[in-house]
């Protein structure tokens, strides 16, 4: 499943992720909405999210080195940045995607 959003011209200000679950376990549900939850209060249209399914795609998470699930890979702004677990650690997940932290 790919979820975009409208881009704007600064690409500085827009971030591309792809999370990696394991269908509808627990974590990886939560890893979901505590995303999106992030993601549409500070990044709002400024972000493309493909989600993954590992039991579908397995050899996608192959291809990107991920072998625990949920996995969020972000992939712009340089540097790539993993963060693993159910994404519940507000600060860490703003930290991995260059979002301040006082805002």
């Amino acid at each position: 499943m790919i979820l975009s959003v409208a881009k704007e011209s600064n690409t500085y200000d827009h971030r591309k992720m792809i999370l990696f679950v394991a269908g509808e376990g627990l974590n990886s549900v939560r890893a979901r909405e505590n995303l999106l939850r992030v993601c549409e209060d500070r990044l709002k249209g400024r972000y493309d999210l493909e989600v993954v399914d590992v039991l579908k795609d397995y050899k996608a998470a192959l291809a990107h080195n991920i072998l625990v699930t949920p996995a969020l890979l972000v992939t712009e702004p340089p540097p790539k940045v993993t963060v693993l677990g159910d994404l519940s650690d507000t600060s860490k997940l703003l930290k991995a995607l260059q979002l301040d932290l006082t805002a």
